[in-house]
């Protein structure tokens, strides 16, 4: 079995409460010499984008995308989110309500000495993207949404859509205590792999790819750490009333064929971005990047300038 190789460097990074496992590539100032003068600086002064994964990922999930931000001479921070992967797994669901998600972000900025940067989320990691320009629209250049309404969007979907309402069946399913978890690691993982490689296109998940997954979902904690997100932020806990207008510049990217989101979530987070746009990608699941990840990059790239 042909190991593709995966761009970047691994990091750990005290925020807060916990430590965050970063995978970093593109120019960073850090590391270089000082320049003689601002003309002279070239790419080593690389703008941040941080790039958000969501469930059941891990920063694997942005792969695809890190070597074509940085080569446009972005400094590109991708973390695993806590409980995931090589992150720490704190107990408990409070840990995992998404004010705190949100600030794990600035605290990684913070940490890393940016007083801002592009954020761009997938997923579950959209959704904190979605909420940390809400609190702290000063730390958001620019905002990038990959297949995840705006909150509130979500909410209005949620109370006037029956689809929306049957296809989110499993967020209730993951209430329940200790069940998920069994499940999801029975098998070798079963559950989880035929929850990505049926959800997506043919062949949108190599052999390798399932390979690095499992070895993140087997870390100790993980697995409960992953669920906590949905315990901590269901129906009840006011995520989906969060109606605060989004005024960074946002662009939605949304794969029309997503099993788990209907399309009128898209076009109705418009309402609730000051300037906001939407690119939509025919025949495209929820794992957007993964399966038009060159269009993906591109339509990146130029985003974020």
């Amino acid at each position: 079995m042909r190991t593709e190789t995966v761009p970047g460097d691994s990091e750990y990074v005290r925020v807060g409460d916990v430590r965050l496992h970063v995978r970093t590539a593109g120019p960073d100032e850090r590391s270089e010499a000082g320049p003689e003068s601002e003309s002279d600086r070239g790419p080593a002064d690389g703008p941040p984008v941080v790039l958000l994964h969501g469930f059941p990922e891990f920063w694997y999930g942005w792969h695809r995308q890190l070597d074509a931000l940085a080569d446009a001479g972005h400094r590109v921070l991708v973390p695993d989110q806590r409980g995931y992967n090589l992150s720490e797994k704190p107990e408990g669901r409070d840990a995992y309500h998404v004010e705190r998600l949100a600030d794990d972000v600035t605290g990684l900025l913070d940490a890393l000495d940016h007083e801002s940067a592009a954020v761009v989320g997938h997923d579950w990691g959209a959704m904190v993207a979605w909420v940390l320009a809400q609190e702290h629209p000063e730390r958001v250049e620019r905002l990038g949404i990959l297949n995840v309404p705006h909150p509130a969007a979500f909410g209005e979907t949620l109370r006037s859509n029956w689809e929306q309402v049957f296809r989110s069946w499993y967020a209730g399913f993951f209430q329940v205590p200790r069940l998920p978890e069994a499940a999801m690691g029975a098998r070798d993982y079963r559950l989880l792999t035929r929850m990505l490689t049926e959800s997506a296109r043919p062949g949108t998940f190599s052999d390798d790819d399932l390979r690095r997954y499992r070895t993140a979902w087997s870390r100790e904690g993980a697995l409960t750490g992953m669920v906590n997100w949905y315990r901590a932020n269901g129906v009840g806990s006011g995520l989906f009333s969060r109606d605060t207008r989004i005024e960074p510049e946002t662009l939605v990217l949304w794969g029309t064929d997503d099993v788990a989101l209907v399309e009128e979530n898209a076009e109705r987070s418009l309402q609730f971005c000051a300037d906001g746009s939407l690119e939509r990608f025919d025949g495209a699941s929820h794992w957007l990047q993964h399966e038009r990840a060159e269009a993906v990059s591109e339509r990146l790239v130029e985003f974020l300038g």
